[in-house]
């Protein structure tokens, strides 16, 4: 029985993958008119199918609205009861089907016709109604589907979701759709955090542990223990950054000196410590870490000391 679970999901994976391998066939001219229409058209791009397309179509639509483009879904039967109406005249249609002759399918192919809207059909019958009637055909044939019947919708909605990525990767960098415009649709969640939460954001909530050069020992141990960040950090009169001082230092000291009341701040300090721009992202901060090593990073503007950042606050917000 285990084995034979086994060699039905790797036959399984070995029918699919050699369906999206079969699509790079099918990236022709058409293709690239269907992403030209798309990048210059001043309306949406609406996507429509039934049963199992129908859900292939919201994907689409929500991975190409995440991503620059704006789309609407209409499910194919709905549209013939009045949905249609939400198509505008600057639209251009998307048709997701297999078989390309379903009655749904073809009653939407002529309301889009008396539209006067660009249709295209993304088919897996280029002999169809649909595939005849498009403007242009985006071909996702399959050589057989999945399943041991030939029947159940498996290689054919795995290239027909691939064809939506193929379409929204395409218009995501000819429109040059940057990380700060996703961060725009995506505020929320941990890739929220990871685009858009600054440093500064972090460090404002934590405290702001500080000392001066002629600060004793006992002082910077007290500092460092009642904030709760690990370290100090080395600063003048005008609040300049000249220095770290982390709970590692001062166990080091303690190992090499037999009496400690003599040492100050500045003798204990790591001086040119590296720091980072309130501005920057969190996620440039724990790539700095991680680099270096380190579980603290100062916060600074033009060498201003802004506050301080724990690996802890990363892993607290998600980012690692």
């Amino acid at each position: 029985m285990d084995q034979r679970i086994i060699s039905i999901a790797k036959r399984t994976l070995d029918i699919e993958a050699a369906a999206v391998n079969a699509l790079h066939a099918n990236i022709d001219t058409a293709f690239v008119e269907v992403v030209k229409a798309i990048y210059a058209s001043k309306g949406r791009l609406v996507i429509s199918g039934i049963g199992k397309t129908a859900i292939i179509a919201q994907k689409i639509v929500a991975t190409l609205n995440s991503t620059g483009t704006a789309a609407l879904y209409l499910h194919a039967a709905d549209a013939i009861h009045g949905d249609s109406g939400m198509i505008h005249p600057s639209d251009i249609v998307l048709i997701i089907s297999k078989s390309g002759e379903s009655p749904e399918i073809k009653n939407l192919v002529q309301l889009v016709q008396k539209f006067g809207n660009t249709l295209v059909g993304m088919v897996g019958n280029m002999d169809s109604y649909l595939a005849k009637q498009a403007h242009w055909v985006l071909n996702t044939t399959v050589a057989k589907e999945a399943c041991m019947h030939n029947l159940a919708p498996t290689s054919s909605t795995t290239v027909q979701m691939v064809m939506g990525d193929l379409l929204a990767m395409c218009l995501m960098e000819i429109k040059e759709f940057k990380a700060i415009d996703f961060a725009k649709f995506h505020p929320g969640g941990n890739l929220g955090k990871r685009l858009t939460l600054t440093t500064g954001q972090i460090a404002q909530v934590n405290p702001k542990p500080s000392v001066l050069k002629t600060t004793s020992l006992k002082e910077v141990i007290v500092t460092i223990s009642k904030n709760r960040l690990g370290a100090a950090v080395l600063i003048d009169e005008n609040e300049n950054v000249k220095g770290i001082i982390t709970d590692g230092d001062i166990r080091r000291m303690l190992e090499q000196h037999n009496s400690l009341t003599h040492l100050t701040a500045a003798e204990i300090a790591h001086a040119a410590p590296i720091t980072i721009h309130p501005n920057a992202l969190a996620v440039e901060a724990l790539a700095i870490m991680e680099k270096h090593d380190i579980s603290q990073l100062i916060v600074a503007a033009e060498n201003k000391y802004m506050g301080m950042i724990h690996i802890h606050d990363l892993m607290k917000e998600g980012i690692l």
